[in-house]
């Protein structure tokens, strides 16, 4: 498919704080954690394909402490939007430039954006559709957005509650609703599909014996974001691997399964 051509952008437009990009920090907590390592991997084994430089303009979404803005930081300028005042003030330390605004009514003009991204986002609201209105928005003509979702409804699990979710998606699903705002789907698979067997079973376990409950900034005032699963490190860097050689597979095809699906669409010229 015809990848997007939207013009780059060779230095940060007004209002958009140069940042130093040596000195943002390389490497954060969650870096060291297979879940996160492995969704970052997939991404950018989506994403990176289809990017036309790396001096481009990106608002991520939902943006939290900013644990992807190094990682989109790769690509140009990079604006963090989060709801929430515990993890923008987290990410503000860090040295991110993250904005404290709704999703659903972000403080940028129309055709600003490059690429947009709203990574594990959507799944908490109600009205998802007026977040990726307004993701359309934002978005220049040609300009792309990455999206990525829990997958599939029958997995609820209490992670899912306690990330405060409203649903989980299916690939047609989610297509749909880019389509309904605007958005047109030029890629779509899902992900963690090499540990599904094993996903599966341990959701199925979990509802017959809860585990132990983790923080969570939907639900306590001291924390920044859901706690990570602690996980021991043989096994976290066996599932390292896994997600090391999915996101191979996944720059040479969509995967059918997984707990997890991304998206990546395009705004039309």
């Amino acid at each position: 498919m015809r990848k997007m051509t939207p013009k780059p952008n060779s230095q940060a437009p007004r209002g958009v704080a140069r940042v130093d990009r040596s000195r943002l920090p390389q490497r954060i907590a969650e870096d060291g954690h297979w879940w996160f390592a492995g969704r970052t991997r997939a991404l950018r084994a989506v994403l990176e394909p289809y990017l036309p430089s790396r001096e481009l303009l990106i608002l991520d979404v939902g943006s939290g402490a900013g644990n992807m803005y190094h990682h989109l930081s790769r690509y140009g300028y990079v604006i963090g939007v989060e709801n929430h005042p515990n993890p923008v003030r987290v990410g503000r330390a860090r040295g991110y430039d993250i904005r404290q605004a709704d999703a659903r009514a972000l403080p940028f003009a129309d055709n600003t954006f490059d690429v947009v991204t709203a990574l594990d986002v959507i799944e908490h609201n109600e009205d998802d559709v007026a977040i990726l209105q307004e993701a359309h928005r934002v978005l220049k003509p040609g300009g792309l957005m990455l999206i990525s979702v829990p997958a599939f409804q029958w997995l609820w699990s209490f992670n899912d509650e306690l990330n405060a979710h409203v649903r989980r998606y299916t690939r047609d699903e989610l297509e749909q609703k880019l389509l309904q705002v605007g958005l047109r789907a030029v890629r779509q698979t899902y992900n963690n599909f090499l540990i599904f067997p094993v996903a599966v079973l341990t959701i199925l376990f979990s509802r017959l014996r809860p585990p132990k409950a983790l923080k969570s900034h939907y639900f306590e005032d001291d924390a920044y974001q859901v706690d990570m699963v602690p996980t021991h490190p043989l096994v976290n860097a066996i599932l390292m691997g896994v997600g090391w050689a999915e996101s191979h597979l996944l720059r040479r095809v969509d995967l059918p399964l997984g707990t997890g699906l991304i998206a990546l669409a395009r705004k039309e010229a």
